[in-house]
């Protein structure tokens, strides 16, 4: 999405220290995204939210519960307007929680950039622009094609975002074969 500078997964919500996938203790699976407000608005991420699972149906566990998480006053306003909202329209009960986020621990790499990872090809032309994994991870040009390769966005979108991305030679063509979903 135009606006989201970067995206990282991991597990928050709960209070055990240091989690993991093989141990995740009382947290949930999450995503932790870091937007530019001048692009898109908080809300607008909480729509996207909505419209990418199904909020009337009851998790069957702790680890894949839905969940919005939230810095601010503001925030946590948006969150439970939009939930009554959805609520109202469906007229079903909405199971999310939302509760402030107090720690968010980053997943193992392995969960990062799935979409990315499964490309062998794209993924290791990508990771050799980066001094180390960590700041591929936080780059906003592997968040972006890591969201073309699942799928997400268009054909459009992806042709603009090429100019600021300086990918490595051919890659662009083998994002655009792996993105083969883009409309």
């Amino acid at each position: 999405m135009n606006g989201v500078v970067r995206t990282r997964v991991g597990y928050a919500g709960g209070t055990q220290p240091n989690p993991t996938y093989q141990s995740i203790k009382d947290h949930t699976e999450a995503i932790q995204i870091v937007y530019d407000p001048s692009v898109i608005t908080y809300e607008d991420l909480v729509d996207v939210f909505w419209t990418g699972h199904v909020p009337t149906q009851r998790a069957y566990s702790r680890q894949y519960m839905s969940l919005i998480l939230y810095d601010n006053e503001e925030q946590k306003a948006v969150a439970e307007r939009t939930k009554q909202e959805l609520g109202e329209q469906t007229g079903q009960f909405i199971y999310t929680e939302i509760v402030p986020l107090d720690r968010f621990y980053t997943a193992e790499g392995y969960h990062q950039k799935y979409y990315l990872q499964s490309r062998s090809g794209v993924y290791r032309s990508l990771l050799a622009l980066y001094p180390d994994f960590d700041a591929f991870v936080d780059s906003t040009t592997a968040a972006r094609v890591n969201g073309y390769i699942g799928g997400y966005g268009t054909r459009e979108q992806f042709e603009e975002d090429l100019q600021a991305m300086e990918l490595p030679e051919g890659t662009a063509d083998a994002v655009r074969q792996a993105a083969s979903r883009l409309q």
